[in-house]
């Protein structure tokens, strides 16, 4: 029989703070809590009760060696966040009060620090939540924008839950319906069963469809929507980075090729989140270096590198500014990145003689000028990007590719030509989307996903 251990970590970030919270979770926490009472408390403690109480060290004269005064707040398994009995212990966040404390608990029978995400895992073990849940918490701890949180805190009410538990109860219902007629063949039930379950994978597959069909909108959500700034040299690339990030995070110079490699920022527009990368001007006498396979390190190479690396990020980005110099005429190595998601803005407007760009946004990073109806149009740009969030996203590549294997499973179910065959696809399809929940077995899976929690979560 597998000896379930104590686990114990620091639940707050570490170094000074006005409070620490120490959390431990297991079958040993109340042994462990009753060795640093003061012998005069009451025990075992109110389940869900704080108390302020203090907490001495263990194995020596009760009551004489103080290691501080405490809220202790017990939660009865499994009406707590792990499912097993658990003790919170809330210190003043002091590093030698928190280090003692640590040192304590780790010198205790059966207990040992938890591993990164292990309270989470132990959750889902137990449970409390589904694998979706426990990712929604990951991403929740992570969201540095409001739409990040909205969407965390949605999928952490099971909103994804829901709809891949709906899909896999109407997809086992089909199944059900199916290996009734092909266990009792002798029983009154309808003719045509097989048929009588295709518009009902068909219609599975179209929602399943057209959940997938969502231009990446939750993944680009939680991963941060990247946007490259493209255009020729001392158009104001770096300018217009530092202005948006609204400080010097890329260096602003007269001469041309000052930036040479992509200098990414991160930033949060309109709640969005944003990962802005200012990249090397395209000069055209270089461009067709840009294509060579040797690089020998020469001034002209290394900008025509530079060049590549924009290139790239362009091609690679979610959305494009393309950034023109207003006094001069329009680059063509520039134009011709233009496409549904470009939005060319052109820089040094005071020196715009004639504004017969009508799909442009005119600015002037010298003045300010344009820069807040640049901003509106931007952050309007990223909402359509992003899309409305009308129904739960997908925000994690392999929820995507559980689905789309589950589609696959459906299309075959559809072409069978045996009752048994269909059966045997429908029943994949469910398989696929318990991958998602952890309603089957992923044990594989469990290592990778909660390697991504901090200590203490």
């Amino acid at each position: 029989m597998v000896q379930i251990s104590t686990i114990f970590a620091l639940a707050t970030p570490p170094g000074k703070s006005g409070v620490a919270v120490i959390r431990v979770s297991g079958p040993a926490v109340l042994e462990s809590l009753q060795q640093l009472l003061p012998s005069s408390a009451v025990f075992p403690p109110a389940s869900r009760l704080a108390n302020l109480t203090g907490l001495y060290v263990p194995n020596v004269s009760r009551e004489t060696f103080l290691i501080d005064k405490a809220i202790v707040i017990y939660f009865k398994a499994p009406n707590s966040f792990t499912g097993e009995d658990v003790v919170e212990y809330q210190l003043h966040g002091g590093p030698a009060i928190i280090r003692q404390m640590l040192d304590i608990l780790a010198e205790m029978p059966e207990h040992r620090l938890a591993e990164r995400g292990e309270f989470t895992r132990r959750a889902f073990e137990n449970g409390r939540m589904d694998l979706t849940e426990a990712e929604a918490i990951a991403d929740l701890i992570e969201a540095e924008t409001l739409a990040q949180r909205d969407q965390a805190l949605s999928q952490m009410q099971g909103s994804l839950r829901d709809l891949y538990e709906d899909w896999a109860e109407r997809l086992t219902r089909c199944l059900a319906f199916l290996e009734a007629d092909l266990d009792f063949p002798d029983e009154d039930l309808p003719d045509g069963v097989a048929a009588q379950v295709l518009p009902k994978l068909d219609e599975l597959e179209s929602e399943m469809t057209s959940h997938l069909n969502d231009n990446r909108c939750g993944e680009r959500l939680r991963d941060g929507v990247h946007i490259a700034v493209i255009g020729a040299p001392n158009a104001g690339k770096s300018s217009l980075v530092n202005a948006l990030a609204q400080r010097d995070v890329a260096i602003v110079s007269d001469l041309a090729g000052t930036t040479r490699d992509v200098v990414e920022v991160h930033l949060d527009l309109g709640g969005y989140p944003v990962i802005l990368a200012d990249t090397a001007g395209l000069k055209p006498e270089l461009l067709q270096n840009v294509s060579r396979e040797t690089f020998t390190g020469s001034h002209d190479e290394i900008e025509s590198e530079g060049i590549r690396r924009a290139l790239q990020r362009a091609q690679d980005a979610d959305f494009k500014i393309l950034l023109f110099d207003g006094g001069q005429e329009l680059d063509e190595a520039t134009l011709s990145l233009v496409d549904a998601n470009a939005l060319k803005v052109i820089n040094k407007a005071d020196l715009v003689t004639n504004l017969g760009e009508n799909d442009a946004v005119y600015i002037s990073l010298k003045d300010n000028r344009g820069i807040s109806e640049f901003l509106d149009i931007l952050q309007d740009k990223i909402r359509h990007l992003i899309g409305r969030q009308d129904t739960p996203a997908l925000t994690r590549q392999r929820h995507r590719t559980a689905v789309q294997n589950c589609l696959e499973s459906l299309a075959q179910a559809k072409a069978a030509a045996l009752p048994e065959l269909m059966a045997e696809d429908i029943r994949i399809a469910v398989r696929e989307l318990g991958k998602i929940t952890g309603r089957v077995n992923v044990d594989d899976l469990l290592d990778i996903i909660f390697s991504e929690f901090c200590i203490g979560k």
